[in-house]
């Protein structure tokens, strides 16, 4: 039994090192096509070991009994990510064809629709899966807003480190890592960034256009922050406030409290001083 037990636990990390074999002929079929240079080639290879390894990591913490079909949805999607950033990277040296370049991300947002309803279709959800998706959209959306700025602007970075500048910002601020309530707004502006920054890259529009249009997505993603960051304070961040506002006027009560005594002490001295005065303490 205790054999079975390892086994099976060692299962779901077998799948990563699938994943990121899986990964390294991706690469090679793309530096085939295209002739990828080394930025490419480096990229592609450091996202695929990060990959495994922050996988294979959660994987050890969570122990699942399997990998899961939604997971593998999502590993499938990270590949196609790992393509596209090689893809990306190597644009700094020569333009890649943009018509891989727009597939690949496609197919990838295709299937950031699909890896949810999977896991609610077997019963397969979980805390690690839902992590696992997210992480890989936002790191797309970054890799696009990095590939998008090299026409744009660097104001396009805005987009991509959004969401790492509000992870961040929760270290500092703990009230920031409470559980927000399901919103579709939040769903429908996150899945904009993704489709407004690869119409952007493939360059079907003007720039003017590509421009308001990545501008308004933007916008669109303050906004949504913004109001979780609001809801979010409402809900805890205030009553921290308040808690720490409450200790430092304790403090000051005390401190204040303690002078009171010394004060009328003073008083009576200088007024009795030959009449002894009693030792006080207050609580």
């Amino acid at each position: 039994m205790a054999l079975n037990n390892t086994y099976d636990a060692r299962l779901p990390q077998q799948e990563t090192i699938v994943g990121a074999g899986v990964q390294l002929v991706l690469l090679a079929l793309l530096g085939t096509a295209i002739g990828m240079g080394p930025a490419g080639w480096l990229t592609g290879l450091a996202f695929a070991i990060a990959t495994w390894a922050v996988l294979t990591r959660a994987l050890r913490r969570s122990q699942p009994r399997s990998f899961g079909p939604a997971n593998r949805v999502t590993l499938g999607r990270a590949i196609l990510v790992g393509g596209v950033t090689a893809l990306v990277a190597d644009s700094f040296q020569s333009s890649p064809p943009v018509s891989l370049l727009v597939g690949l991300t496609a197919v990838a947002l295709i299937l950031d629709g699909v890896d949810g309803k999977v896991a609610r279709r077997t019963g397969t959800s979980s805390a690690l899966g839902a992590r696992f998706d997210m992480e890989v959209d936002a790191f797309l959306i970054l890799v696009l807003s990095v590939y998008v700025a090299m026409s744009l602007g660097p104001w396009v970075l805005l987009i991509g480190t959004m969401r790492y500048a509000f992870v961040a910002a929760a270290r500092v601020l703990p009230w920031l890592n409470a559980a927000l309530p399901p919103s579709m707004a939040r769903k429908t502006v996150a899945a904009m960034q993704g489709i407004v920054l690869l119409v952007a890259g493939a360059g079907i529009l003007p720039r003017a256009a590509a421009a308001a249009a990545v501008l308004l997505a933007l916008a669109l993603l303050v906004w949504s922050f913004g109001r979780d960051v609001v809801w979010l304070w409402r809900r805890g961040g205030r009553t921290i406030a308040a808690a720490h506002h409450g200790a430092g006027a304790d403090r000051d009560d005390r401190d204040a409290g303690a002078d009171r005594p010394a004060a009328r002490v003073l008083a009576l001295s200088v007024s009795s001083a030959s009449r002894p005065v009693p030792a006080r303490s207050e609580g």
